[in-house]
């Protein structure tokens, strides 16, 4: 059904001034519209959000992109008003268009009857000054079509009603609205255009009237007059036309009061609707919910649940699962999965009614309605943007029946799985025969796919889970702000004292008290890092003649804002800090934003915040994981937004990166898909077995989802053991032994014939470290082709790049070494170019460019030069 009038409001100040429409008023009408700009889309969407159920917004989004208005439509607007261009994206985008209003580009006759030719979706005239004129093309344009909404430029209530009579919706201020025309006699009444098209074929010019609750079972047949419904609106109560009493304020003597919700007329305009919420006994005077007998069905069930919420009787079922969360959620789980082994359509009914029943327990036990339900359900029905659908794996693995007839494919479930720490010296995680030990393989002795399959990372979950468990985060943070990074902080590090989730800079002394021993380590680590990443600073813009008259250039600037991920967990990381942070300082990023998770107690390690304040940090965010990541994408109360996040995490901080940078909503970009730290240690004969290692083992102590790759090139069985004993001998005097057994589980030593292959596996994995202890290291370093970052002969470990020696230690995983570099100083730069030709150099240039945009009908781009040369 088209809306009677719209009430249009300001999105900035949504609440209307106080000589406007309520609120309450505007739901009474059922229909508002708002004008959207790229500064407002944010406030568009919570509006969305907080008007759900209450009323349809129509959204005029002419200045917006694509991607915004179809953010928009996917919130619940019912419509948005866009131009022609916007019109054909839309469409090709296949949005119905039941959601599309064509803004007219015109005013005149002409221009809008030429508009309409060959449009099906309803159409809008902006801001008309000629009423006749509108009234002249509406009544060409005929009444079998789309809808026209008409606003004013001085909206007057003859005009409006005039447009309305021509079945045409006008638009009209809120502040020039009310439903109080007696007190505000120089606004446009609801009421008056709310009957407008009214009609009653009955002799005393009543309007037969059908009463509803929210979920559309009507209470009763009741009369209503003009009078009647302006009163209505009014009051925001049922009042009705007794036609023996006159006004009928409904439930003044019984107490059984409505509350009005909304009101319509139906698709003749003979009939109205109203929608009410029924206080006290009931609608009938019989004391029944309606005037039809009793609630049945889920209404009855609700009313039902309702009354034993209030008052269970003694040794009630349904008031113990009121009071035993538990076992409620026992019972739902219960009934869900009978449900899905029922097979008959007597057992699927009966099943699906049990669940329902205890699903609207839980309902009811949170406050929560079937009109609550209803109207997330009509929410979720004009969603426009598609989801897969598939289950979360967590539920997969549980989807065969109980008889198991039925094969359940595609599970989702990770080649290889990240072992946990070992629970106690028994348990097998790294260990064989006895020892801490990787596995063996002879590639002369196995098959490719062997190989293939063995340099295979570990995963703890599969990418769906983690996504899953991460966007709810993600969502709750945009949402939320610091409340809900709060929680996340509180939940998954323990520190429940924490009531402010970013510390500001100036960082307080007293967290930076350090031993003099660290703060040279941390300072010399510094300046070998800024020394390395200046280096790599362009001394001057790029600038190239590629013809005569045609200069091209090419120059840099800083990202503005920049956000720095700083693992904690398992391991405290100030080396972390320094690798992102000199380099943004460096580049000259005008907003540096740290996050690191907190201690339990909420404190941050003195070393990370030292590194904070050496770079020029602004703020550290107390958080980890997706919440830190989502924080500083969307910013919160405390939190600054950036532009770009960059850092190394665990596969959740990966899989927020991931969904943050696809979100176009959040303007964010990352630096790489980072994940679980690794490394590949070539080795041959020449090879320190202690040296080897350790630096197998600096790898493997980092987390247990971490890997490490031995290649060990054309050594014996004695050779071989050499380096397994060391292994063995060194992990088990480690304090985070546990952890790199955890790693060893998974990880493997290769034994090839010669370096080439030996390059070739490396090259194929793509390894983050690769260490290369072989004879002529340097000469060797030609061969690769896939690394993050390589350390080259025996005297360098793989730990003076993580630290001090200048190189950057952020660097890709997971085989992403492949299509990305590590963190360098281009990682926080932009590029720019220009062009800048003389009259000569457009000569020379523009028969190649008239050329090229004939040649792609792009005539405008053509004549952009033709005019500038005087050609045809």
């Amino acid at each position: 059904m088209a809306p009677a009038l719209l009430a249009a409001i300001d999105l900035t100040n949504p609440t209307t001034p106080s000589n406007g429409l309520s609120p309450q008023s505007l739901a009474f009408v059922g229909h508002v519209y708002s004008r959207v700009t790229p500064d407002t889309v944010d406030l568009a969407l919570t509006h969305l959000q907080s008007s759900v159920g209450l009323y349809s917004s129509y959204l005029g989004v002419a200045t917006l992109p694509i991607d915004d208005i179809v953010s928009l439509l996917d919130a619940g607007a019912a419509k948005v008003f866009v131009t022609r261009k916007q019109l054909f994206e839309l469409e090709a985008l296949h949005i119905s268009q039941d959601r599309i209003v064509l803004a007219l580009p015109g005013n005149t006759r002409e221009e809008n009857i030429e508009a309409l030719a060959g449009t099906q979706v309803d159409v809008y005239s902006h801001h008309v000054e000629d009423i006749e004129l509108v009234e002249a093309w509406l009544k060409e344009y005929g009444t079998d079509r789309p809808d026209v909404f008409v606003s004013f430029a001085s909206p007057k209530i003859d005009d409006a009603l005039q447009i309305s009579r021509l079945a045409a919706i006008p638009v009209i201020p809120a502040q020039q609205l009310t439903v109080d025309p007696k007190s505000e006699p120089g606004h446009l009444s609801v009421a008056t255009l709310l009957m407008a098209n009214a009609t009653s074929d009955r002799p005393d010019g009543l309007f037969s009237t059908i009463v509803t609750d929210e979920r559309g079972v009507a209470l009763g047949l009741v009369y209503s007059s003009a009078e009647s419904v302006a009163e209505s609106l009014r009051t925001g109560r049922g009042v009705y036309q007794s036609r023996k009493r006159g006004l009928w304020y409904k439930g003044e003597s019984s107490g059984d009061v409505q509350e009005l919700v909304s009101v319509s007329l139906d698709c003749d305009n003979d009939c109205l609707r109203f929608v009410v919420r029924q206080k006290g006994r009931g609608f009938c005077h019989l004391a029944t919910p309606t005037c039809f007998g009793n609630y049945n069905g889920l209404s009855k069930l609700q009313k039902t649940l309702q009354s034993r919420q209030a008052s269970a009787p003694p040794g009630s079922y349904t008031g113990r699962l009121f009071s035993d969360p538990q076992l409620l959620r026992a019972k739902i789980l219960e009934e869900a999965t009978e449900l899905c082994d029922a097979t008959s359509k007597k057992d699927i009914a009966f099943e699906a009614a049990d669940l329902f029943f205890f699903a609207l327990t839980k309902c009811v036990a949170a406050g929560v309605s079937l009109e609550d339900v209803e109207r997330n359900l009509d929410a979720k029905s004009i969603k426009v943007k598609r989801r897969k659908g598939d289950a979360k794996p967590a539920f997969t693995s549980q989807a065969v029946p109980a008889n198991g007839e039925t094969e359940v494919k595609n599970l989702n479930k990770p080649v290889k799985e990240a072992s946990e720490i070992p629970k106690s010296k028994q348990d097998p995680a790294g260990i064989r025969d006895g020892r801490i030990a990787m596995k063996r393989y002879i590639t002369s002795q196995e098959a490719p796919e062997t190989i293939k399959s063995a340099l295979q990372r570990p995963s703890q979950r599969s990418s769906e889970q983690i996504i899953g468990i991460c966007r709810p985060i993600i969502d709750a943070v945009k949402a939320r702000g610091d409340a809900a990074l709060l929680e996340y902080t509180h939940k998954f590090e323990k520190a429940t004292s924490l009531t402010l989730p970013v510390l500001k800079a100036p960082f307080p002394p007293s967290l930076m008290q350090l031993p003099a021993q660290t703060i040279q380590a941390i300072d010399i680590s510094f300046e070998n890092i800024r020394k390395f990443h200046a280096a790599q600073k362009e001394d001057k813009p790029l600038v190239v003649e590629t013809m005569p008259g045609v200069v091209c250039s090419r120059f840099s600037r800083p990202i503005e804002r920049v956000g720095l991920y700083v693992p904690g967990g398992t391991a405290v990381l100030p080396s972390s800090a320094l690798m992102l942070g000199v380099p943004a300082m460096v580049a000259g990023c005008r907003k540096i934003v740290l996050a690191t998770p907190p201690r339990a107690n909420g404190s941050i390690t003195p070393e990370v915040v030292y590194a904070a304040h050496k770079v020029g940090a602004e703020a550290i965010v107390l958080a980890g994981g997706a919440q830190a990541i989502a924080a500083m994408a969307y910013g919160t109360e405390s939190v600054s937004k950036v532009d770009k996040i960059l850092g190394p995490g665990n596969q959740f901080v990966t899989a927020a990166k991931m969904i943050v940078s696809n979100d176009t909503n959040a303007g964010v970009s990352i630096d790489m898909p980072a994940g679980p730290s690794e490394v590949l240690v070539v080795a041959d004969s020449t090879a320190n077995p202690a040296f080897v290692a350790s630096d197998l083992l600096s790898q493997a102590e980092h987390g247990v989802d971490s890997q490490v790759i031995l290649i060990a090139v054309g050594l014996n069985e004695t050779e071989l053991a050499a380096i397994e004993d060391e292994l063995h001998k060194q992990a088990s005097a480690l304090p985070r032994v546990d952890i790199v057994r955890g790693a060893i589980e998974h990880s493997i030593t290769l034994v090839v014939d010669t370096i080439a292959e030996g390059l070739r596996l490396s090259n194929q994995y793509a390894p983050e470290h690769l260490i290369l202890q072989v004879k002529d290291a340097e000469g060797v370093v030609g061969l690769v082709e896939n690394a993050g970052s390589v350390f080259i002969g025996p005297w360098t470990p793989e730990s003076v790049g993580d630290y001090s020696a200048g190189v950057n230690h952020s660097l890709p995983t997971f085989g992403y070494a492949k299509q990305y570099s590590g963190v360098n100083l281009g990682s926080y730069i932009k590029h720019i170019t220009s062009s800048n030709l003389t009259k000569e150099g457009l000569q020379n240039v523009g028969g190649a460019v008239m050329e090229l945009a004939r040649v792609e009908e792009l005539e405008a781009h053509r004549r952009a030069v033709s005019i500038r040369l005087g050609v045809a």
